[in-house]
């Protein structure tokens, strides 16, 4: 088996980033890669197909990964995905498919059939491609779950994969995180820990060469290098940690605002609209911030009554009331869709108590049923007379009256659209054709595809030139050195 793990000091350390990167310039060299979490807590989620053509469901960074490495998304390359449903549940789906929920309190001991599933997943994968490059989850230095872990350094010991920890420069206290992080594991854990990369970084490099030379002194480890800071580096976002959005390069631009709802899911599905030069893309949550919006996106969310809660408690449903009045436009997609409608129920208790139902927004002549059966599916369809494309990730059955206009797998009245379809936006031929009936602009030259390749491009550039990949390359190779010292806490020199 050869592999590689990519682990972080900290989440949003730049695993996602250093995993993705060294995957396209892998294959760049010609080396069947694939990419791999074990497991991975997101509510951005793809539909892609299992080998046997049955539709699954993983993680949108993996899927992004596989078009970086250059091979097709599978759901062996994320094979547990947990789905936060509250603070202290999340929806599990195994490979690709959902397989119940899982409590905060269920790490120690109910997640052992997790592991198996997610050890076999790696195996499968080392038995077909040349290389796997791991990405962990969170830091290996989470020592109080070490006993259960299966993504970090049980992977490592699983596979006896060679791991490089990732540090984000712009944190801070990064060589005590990087020097912290191996000293609080165990000896073997230790063995596994073959070198660093620092990520983020800006200014100059001679400055930072003393501490990096301190910490190779220290850990008998190598720095493989410092990844610069870069404007234009951006991934599909994995949670929502950063929701900024995106201003238009004049600053005028057609405004268009994203409720941020306290449970957004899919929330990439605007990330194409960010591309656009005139539009002024914002995620919001006041109802004033919807006042001089020409656009309204209400996105999905893993907990449909309970946002739909939300956005009641804080007059969101009056602004969008006011704001469909004045004839502005309003998009619903999945569950924004579903609270555009008359009712919402849960017979089944699938996101709560069964039974439950809420009055919706009755902005649309439809109303949703939730089922416990996962609708999942890669759709192609006409609207708005361009060829559409999306996917489909709900347990919501949506069924419209008799007479209403059918829009790209959902419903429209007037200026009021509802979509079940996530990634419709992403296509240029349909997105072109639904701002210019929307927002009367013409069609842009931006292409969304071509903006992902671009970036995956340049991240693979800044890889190449400041990595030293044919190391890493090696290292994933030949497995963990064999002479690799142990730091003892205390006793560090």
């Amino acid at each position: 088996m050869s592999g590689l793990l990519v682990a972080g000091t900290t989440s949003d350390a730049g695993k996602s980033v250093v995993t993705t990167g060294l995957c396209r310039a892998f294959a760049r060299r010609g080396v069947s890669v694939a990419p791999y979490k074990a497991q991975n807590m997101s509510n951005n989620s793809m539909v892609c197909h299992d080998r046997d053509g049955t539709p699954a469901e993983i993680g949108r960074a993996q899927w992004v990964q596989a078009l970086a490495a250059r091979v097709t998304p599978e759901p062996a390359m994320n094979p547990v995905l947990l789905k936060p449903g509250s603070d202290h549940r999340s929806h599990v789906v195994v490979l690709g498919r959902p397989a119940g929920e899982v409590a905060a309190t269920d790490f120690a001991t109910g997640r052992r059939h997790l592991a198996t599933a997610a050890h076999a997943a790696y195996d499968d994968l080392a038995g077909r491609y040349d290389v796997v490059v791991a990405e962990g989850a969170g830091s290996p230095a989470e020592v109080n779950l070490r006993a259960s872990d299966y993504v970090n350094l049980g992977l490592a010991r699983h596979a006896d994969l060679p791991v490089v920890v990732v540090g984000d420069i712009d944190r801070g206290g990064l060589f005590a995180a990087m020097l912290g992080t191996l000293a609080v594991l165990e000896p073997a854990d230790q063995a596994l820990v073959a070198g660093f990369v620092v990520n983020k970084f800006r200014g100059d490099l001679g400055l930072l060469r003393p501490g990096v030379e301190r910490l190779q002194e220290l850990t008998g480890r190598p720095v493989h290098g410092v990844l610069p800071w870069h404007p234009d580096v951006g991934l599909d976002s994995e949670d929502a940690l950063d929701l900024e959005g995106q201003r238009a390069r004049a600053g005028d631009g057609v405004r268009v605002a994203v409720v941020r709802l306290p449970r957004i899911s899919n929330f990439t599905d605007v990330d194409a609209l960010g591309l656009e030069p005139d539009l002024d893309v914002v995620f919001v949550s006041h109802p004033r911030d919807l006042a001089d919006a020409h656009l309204v996106v209400l996105p999905g969310t893993r907990a449909t009554l309970a946002d739909l809660a939300w956005l009641r408690a804080r007059g969101l449903d009056a602004a969008l009331a006011r704001h469909v009045a004045a004839g502005r436009p309003l998009l619903g997609i999945c569950g924004g869709f579903q609270m555009l409608g008359r009712e919402i129920r849960d017979p089944e208790g699938v996101e709560g108590p069964a039974g439950a139902h809420a009055e919706g927004l009755g902005l649309l002549p439809v109303s949703t049923t939730f089922a416990r059966d996962k609708v999942l599916r890669l759709p192609v369809g006409e609207a708005l007379g361009a060829t559409t494309t999306g996917y489909e990730i709900h347990h919501g059955r949506v069924s419209r009256d008799a007479g209403c206009e059918e829009f790209v797998g959902g419903a429209r009245s007037g200026a009021v659209l509802g979509t079940m379809w996530h990634g419709s936006l992403e296509g240029d031929a349909f997105r072109a054709a639904f701002l210019a009936e929307v927002a009367g602009l013409a069609r842009s030259e931006v292409s969304f595809p071509a903006a992902r390749e671009r970036r995956l491009e340049l991240l693979a550039d800044l890889v190449e030139e400041h990595l030293d990949v044919g190391a890493l390359l090696a290292l994933a190779r030949s497995g963990p050195p064999p002479d690799l010292p142990t730091l003892e806490l205390g006793l560090v020199r």
